[in-house]
């Protein structure tokens, strides 16, 4: 039963039975005979019911995680808005402290980052902006009106 292919497992599940042979004799084997187990692939997250098998990818890649350092930065500069009591509609000019991942994050989504918080422009260099809080790091985000 071990060396049974995925097809097989699945005719098994959805016939009720599979036959084979085992040392010249012919075997059939009832669904109700046998337990099937799914083991979980290392970086993927599977779950399954009743005939229903679902695999989901869950390592992070670089990529992955620049986009999340995006949002985070969305998150942050969208309450420096707040504070700062600009309106809505306000265009405005960010300067983000250097930073190896906030940088990774600009260069792969700075018009997302601007889209999102109507920015014309969002540079990296030193400034005496507000200090901001992420989960490792501490970096000074600064935000003027355009």
């Amino acid at each position: 039963m071990n060396g049974l292919s995925q097809e097989e497992i699945a005719l098994l599940e959805t016939s009720g039975k599979i036959a084979f042979e085992v040392a010249g004799q012919p075997i059939t084997v009832d669904a109700a005979d046998v337990e099937i187990i799914s083991e979980d692939i290392p970086g993927w997250l599977v779950s399954n019911e009743g005939n229903l098998t679902v695999a989901l990818e869950v390592e992070l890649t670089d990529s992955l995680r620049q986009e999340g350092m995006a949002r985070e930065l969305v998150n942050r500069i969208q309450n420096l808005r707040k504070e700062s009591g600009l309106e809505i509609t306000d265009r405005i000019v960010v300067t983000v402290a250097p930073n190896r991942e906030t940088d990774a994050a600009i260069s792969s989504f700075g018009e997302l980052i601007k889209t999102q918080v109507l920015a014309n422009d969002i540079l990296v260099a030193d400034n005496n902006g507000t200090e901001t809080e992420f989960d490792e790091f501490k970096l000074n985000i600064n935000i003027q009106k355009a």
